[in-house]
């Protein structure tokens, strides 16, 4: 294909409006939550707003913020990670809600509960207990304490007070953070979940705690307000984990959150070209549009030619990853295998990713090194 007829494929595909309950994005580019700890106090500044400001006005069409704590002392592990709760923070909140939508783009904030991912005596909250479903860490060690059901209440109320707080501030729609090995993942993991009353066990057992803590989100929000959530197979420092081997096990963890009110999940993989499970070419976010019929995102490497775990963690590879094609991730939204495309090491190191694709000027894209990483830009 020439390099003209590749731009204006891309162009003609990614332009394409979503829309979602109340929420409508120009095109089909999302903005991937990344956590940089840039905001001191737990407030997001000046720097924070232009930070999301600059990629609307270059094209994004959704913004997933980067995670942000719920009101809950154990959630967090830096003072410098915003909050999503105190008048300080949701000021900030309000003035990047503003710029953005100033810009044309779209924005849902993440909000998250780290669980036994905290270590003891992290801020910003030194003193609260580190969290976990059962008092097991993800490498499968005695961690942190085991959460009551006053804890679990606590959690769902927490979560769904921040989900009202984005709808009352502004925000487009609110994304839950059940990936990756925090704390909701770590109720949906069985490795991490060994509990024995009505929040563990098998699969119907261990999303209870995620799928009340969407139904409570779901009861703070207007109908028109979309849910996201957040999901992935992988744990953090755990990258070949498979918490659902087969469609039917992942189907088992996704259904009740449907039916909970979830309208969107975000499928997180590092490679999104690799097949989730095997007989099919279809990744995670293609399962898990075809298993509960919802909208899906995709994300994982796009735009670059090696996964983020060479260019987050040093000395597992190269610290540079080189810009790529995405002509097999235009196939896969041409047959509607997901929904929307979220972005992450490549709009960190160009912020006009989506205006430089949209207009036919992939050829001036700006490849990604670790060292970006320092700067806010």
């Amino acid at each position: 294909m020439s390099i003209s007829r590749s731009a204006e494929r891309a162009a003609q595909v990614l332009s394409r409006p979503f829309a979602v309950g109340g929420l409508t994005a120009r095109n089909r580019i999302a903005m991937a939550p990344m956590t940089r700890m840039f905001s001191p106090g737990g407030v997001p500044n000046a720097e924070v707003v232009a930070y999301y400001a600059r990629r609307a006005a270059a094209g994004v069409g959704l913004i997933i913020t980067e995670g942000t704590y719920v009101e809950h002392p154990s959630a967090g592990l830096s003072d410098r990670v915003p909050r999503f709760y105190g008048e300080d923070a949701l000021a900030g909140w309000a003035e990047v809600v503003k710029r953005v939508h100033l810009a044309g783009g779209r924005i849902a904030p993440q909000i998250w509960h780290v669980g036994v991912s905290r270590e003891e005596g992290a801020p910003p909250h030194p003193e609260a207990p580190v969290l976990s479903p059962s008092g097991v860490g993800l490498n499968g060690q005695p961690a942190g304490r085991a959460m009551t059901r006053g804890d679990v209440d606590a959690v769902i109320a927490a979560f769904a007070d921040a989900a009202a707080a984005a709808e009352r501030i502004g925000f487009d729609g609110v994304e839950l953070h059940g990936a990756h090995g925090y704390l909701i993942d770590q109720f949906l993991w069985g490795a991490t979940n060994r509990r024995t009353d009505a929040y563990g066990g098998d699969p119907a057992s261990r999303v209870r705690f995620a799928a009340e803590l969407v139904a409570a989100c779901r009861k703070a929000v207007s109908a028109e307000f979309p849910i996201i959530f957040r999901t992935s197979q992988w744990k953090q420092d755990h990258y070949d984990v498979r918490m659902a081997g087969t469609p039917q096990e992942l189907e088992a963890l996704l259904t009740p959150l449907a039916e909970a009110g979830v309208d969107v999940f975000h499928s997180s993989t590092r490679r999104y070209w690799v097949p989730e499970f095997e007989g099919s070419d279809l990744n995670l976010a293609g399962w898990t549009k075809k298993l509960t019929g919802k909208p899906t995102v995709t994300v994982g490497s796009v735009g670059l030619n090696q996964d983020f775990l060479p260019t987050f963690v040093p000395g597992t590879g190269s610290e540079q990853a080189q810009v790529a094609d995405i002509e097999n991730l235009l196939d896969r939204l041409e047959r509607d295998e997901f929904d929307l495309v979220a972005i992450g090491r490549a709009l960190l190191a160009d912020p006009e990713w989506a205006e430089k694709v949209l207009t036919g000027r992939a050829d001036a894209l700006v490849p990604y090194s670790r060292e970006q990483l320092g700067t806010l830009h």
